[in-house]
């Protein structure tokens, strides 16, 4: 089932209403999947700096997280707590070594994203319930990805929530299966790509990080996926500054999109769009089978 909702903002005046705006879909979306819910949510980047955000189950954990930072990477960090998840503000350069002194001092803190723009906040729960833990009604970004979850081939978990990040700024949610995950996830692990859960999504994402490690543009990664990727899904990824869309050949799960001056925006139905400014106005389709669609700033 799931449900799967993104918006990539054209008209930089709509910027202040990603959140409130992607909100009012992912809720209206939680019937297809009340379980877990996430969005992805890309900011505004400091020139220079990046952000790990990371989860824990305890949140007591963050305490002192910033200070210990400082000290071990010799540089100044930023930490802001947001209900389980936090934001870690660094220069760009320490990003790699910030990941390794949490892997090493801090095994509670699950790493959910790394870029310049990326934030990724998701949580078991209804859509609603985790959408204000986040206050994501009050982010603005330039796009943004949200998912709900009805699980169907792992654990109901915070890590098997959706989206998956497994490159740097880069995202994915699925809606339906995949039947070779098992053996591409062998694939991957000679690549030296990790893949954490048992999810099948994440094992999508990876495959499109390794595609785009060795040069592929997202593009061509998702039209590869098209001849590696067996099963039934659509993906919508994200990038640092772009939007993607991929049915695969049957495409029977449903889709929607919509764009306008403003804005390209995706929902597994269309409900889930009639809420956005100009929705009457806009060219209304449903993705064509085994097509990709990107959109960049």
């Amino acid at each position: 089932m799931c449900g799967i909702v993104g918006l990539f903002i054209k008209d930089k005046e709509l910027e202040p209403r990603l959140g409130e705006l992607l909100t009012d879909m992912l809720i209206t979306m939680s019937d297809r999947g009340p379980d877990s819910a996430g969005i992805a949510v890309y900011r505004t980047d400091r020139a220079g700096h990046a952000k790990l955000t990371v989860q824990s189950d305890d949140p007591k954990q963050f305490k002192g997280l910033e200070k210990a930072l400082e000290q071990a990477l010799d540089a100044g960090v930023t930490v802001s707590v947001i209900d389980t998840h936090a934001v870690i503000d660094l220069a760009e350069e320490k990003l790699a070594d910030a990941r390794a002194v949490i892997k090493r001092d801090y095994p509670g803190l699950r790493i959910m994203s790394a870029g310049e723009a990326i934030e990724i906040y998701k949580e078991v729960g209804l859509p609603g319930d985790v959408a204000r833990r986040f206050d994501i009604p009050h982010l603005r970004g330039s796009h943004g990805i949200g998912h709900t979850r009805m699980a169907t081939e792992s654990a109901v978990t915070t890590l098997g929530a959706h989206p998956f990040s497994t490159g740097p700024d880069q995202c994915l949610v699925h809606n339906g299966s995949l039947s070779n995950h098992n053996a591409l996830r062998r694939k991957l692990k000679r690549q030296d790509i990790t893949v954490e859960t048992e999810n099948d999504t994440e094992v999508a994402a990876a495959y499109l990080t390794w595609k785009m490690r060795d040069g592929a543009s997202l593009g061509e990664a998702l039209e590869s996926g098209l001849d590696d990727l067996d099963g039934f899904y659509t993906f919508v990824v994200g990038t640092k500054d772009g939007f993607g869309v991929v049915r695969d050949p049957i495409a029977c799960k449903p889709a929607v999109m919509a764009e306008t001056d403003q804005y390209v925006a995706f929902g597994s139905e269309y409900r889930a769009l009639v809420n956005l400014p100009g929705i009457d106005e806009a060219r209304v389709w449903e993705p064509e089978p085994a097509t990709v669609y990107f959109w960049s700033h």
